[in-house]
C-alpha cells in the first residue's frame, strides 16, 4: 500500500494554514490500510485566531480534539456536502481519521453511510462500545508515535469485518480519483458491472453519497490544488480536461463549493 497522500487537494489556502499549524499525516496499521486514507494530526498555538476552510473529501472521518482548555471529545464526521469552516483560537489539538471513501461501512456494518451524511455524532453515539477514555487516551500523548498507536488501538478493537461491496465501492471511486476520462456516472456502473441505479444504491450505503457527486468533487479538488499552484491557469482548457462542457460549468460548481470564483481565488 502507499502511505499517506503528499498532495493538499480540499485544503483551501493550504500555505496560510501550513504557516499556522503543525500538520502531519500518517500511515495507519497495516491490517487498518485497506480502509483508510490516513491519519491526519494537527497543533496550533495561535496569539491571533485562524479561520480554516476544507472542501470536504467523500470520505467520513473520525476527529478527536482538544482546545482552550475544553475537555477531550471524539466525533464521527460524515461527509460534509458544504465548505467546512472551523475558527482555531489559543492552543489545540486535533488527531483525525480519513476512512477511504467506502471503507468506514466495515466499522459500522448496520450503519448505512448516507444517513451520516452531513452530520457529526459523538463517538459513543455510533461505536457504543467505545470506552469513555478514549479521546484522551488519543489525544494525550506529545509524541506522534503514541497518539497513531492509541487510533490503531481504539479501531482494532472495533473489529472491523469486510464486506464485498464495500470494496467494491472503495475501488470505483479509486477508478474516479486516477481516471480523468471516468466522466459519466452511466460509464462507471458499466465498469462496475451493474446499473445506474445499483450504483447509486450501492454508493449511498457504502460511500454516503452519489456516484455523481463524488465525480464532480474529484474534480473541483483538482481545480482548487491547481489554483494554488504558482503559475498561471489556463481554465477554459482546465475545464475541458475535468470533462466540463464549457469554462463556464467549471466557474459555476468552484464559486458554488469554494465562495469564489477560480481567477479570484487563483489572485
Amino acid at each position: 500500500m502507499a502511505g499517506p497522500r503528499r498532495d493538499t487537494r480540499g485544503i483551501v489556502d493550504a500555505h496560510g494554514l501550513f504557516a499556522r499549524v503543525r500538520f502531519r499525516r500518517h500511515a495507519p496499521a497495516a491490517a487498518l490500510r485497506p480502509y483508510l486514507e490516513h491519519y491526519w494530526l494537527i497543533d496550533w498555538d495561535l496569539d491571533e485566531p485562524y479561520e480554516t476552510h476544507v472542501v470536504p473529501h467523500p470520505s467520513v472521518n473520525v476527529v478527536f480534539q482538544r482546545s482552550s482548555g475544553g475537555p477531550d471529545h471524539a466525533e464521527v464526521a460524515g461527509i460534509g456536502l458544504e465548505l467546512f469552516t472551523r475558527k482555531l483560537e489559543g492552543r489545540g489539538r486535533v488527531c483525525g481519521v480519513q476512512f477511504r471513501p467506502g471503507g468506514f461501512r466495515p466499522f459500522a456494518p448496520g450503519r448505512t453511510v448516507s444517513t451520516l451524511t452531513g452530520l457529526h455524532e459523538g463517538l459513543r453515539e455510533v461505536f457504543p462500545g467505545a470506552a469513555p477514555s478514549v479521546p484522551s487516551a488519543v489525544l494525550g500523548p506529545e509524541s506522534d508515535a503514541e497518539r497513531v498507536t492509541a487510533l490503531d488501538d481504539f479501531l482494532l478493537s472495533l473489529g472491523p469485518e469486510p464486506l464485498p461491496d464495500a470494496d467494491l465501492a472503495m475501488a470505483l471511486v479509486q477508478r474516479v480519483r486516477e481516471d480523468r476520462t471516468m466522466r459519466r456516472v452511466d460509464r462507471l456502473a458499466q465498469a462496475g458491472g451493474m446499473s445506474v441505479r445499483a450504483l447509486q444504491r450501492l454508493f449511498a450505503a457504502q460511500v454516503g453519497v452519489g456516484p455523481k457527486w463524488v465525480i464532480l468533487r474529484y474534480r473541483i479538488h483538482e481545480a482548487l490544488e491547481r489554483a494554488e499552484s504558482s503559475g498561471p491557469v489556463d481554465w477554459a482548457r482546465l475545464a475541458a480536461e475535468l470533462g466540463y462542457s464549457d469554462q463556464a460549468h467549471l466557474v459555476r460548481d468552484f464559486t458554488a463549493t469554494v465562495g469564489v470564483p477560480p481567477t479570484a481565488y487563483a489572485a
